[in-house]
């Protein structure tokens, strides 16, 4: 079984957000959820240079995933692939998961009432495609690969 991970390699991220931005347009969110995000951290100046450091937060798609333990409906459920699916037919926007989740990552959909979470966007990834973020990102900072690959 392959499990699947994105990679951040800091030393080319910019900071940009189009990572974020591509996620959102292709899971058609509002303002508001945001299902990968990229992190600033300002660390000390070197000879009077500022230095920012970047990471990079999605789902970390957990072996044995709270937020789908937590679920009242079973909306949630883990695929072969290690892949967390939340199955928006059934949820019902309880926010369990959110609760649950350790980082917080689903996140409620004011437009649908319902939750959202990273999935690697499963459709493109079934389609032998990379997720969204990683293929639009600006620098190629993001890598998706699997963890043998690593």
């Amino acid at each position: 079984m392959n499990k699947y991970m994105i990679y951040l390699d800091t030393k080319r991220c910019i900071g940009c957000h189009g990572c974020e931005v591509h996620c959102k347009t292709n899971k058609n969110l509002p303002f508001g959820p945001i299902l990968c995000e990229i992190d600033h951290k300002p660390l000390k100046s070197i000879k009077g240079v500022p230095k920012t450091e970047f990471s990079f937060r999605s789902c970390y798609q957990c072996d044995d995933p709270y937020c789908a333990e937590i679920c009242p409906v079973g909306a949630l459920t883990k695929r072969e692939d290690g892949i967390v699916m939340l199955d928006q037919e059934k949820c019902i926007g309880c926010m369990a998961c959110a609760g649950a989740c350790p980082w917080g990552v689903p996140q409620f959909n004011p437009l649908t009432g319902k939750m959202v979470k990273c999935d690697f966007c499963v459709d493109r990834v079934d389609e032998g495609l990379k997720p969204a973020c990683v293929t639009k990102c600006t620098t190629h900072a993001l890598t998706f690969v699997t963890l043998t690959e690593v």
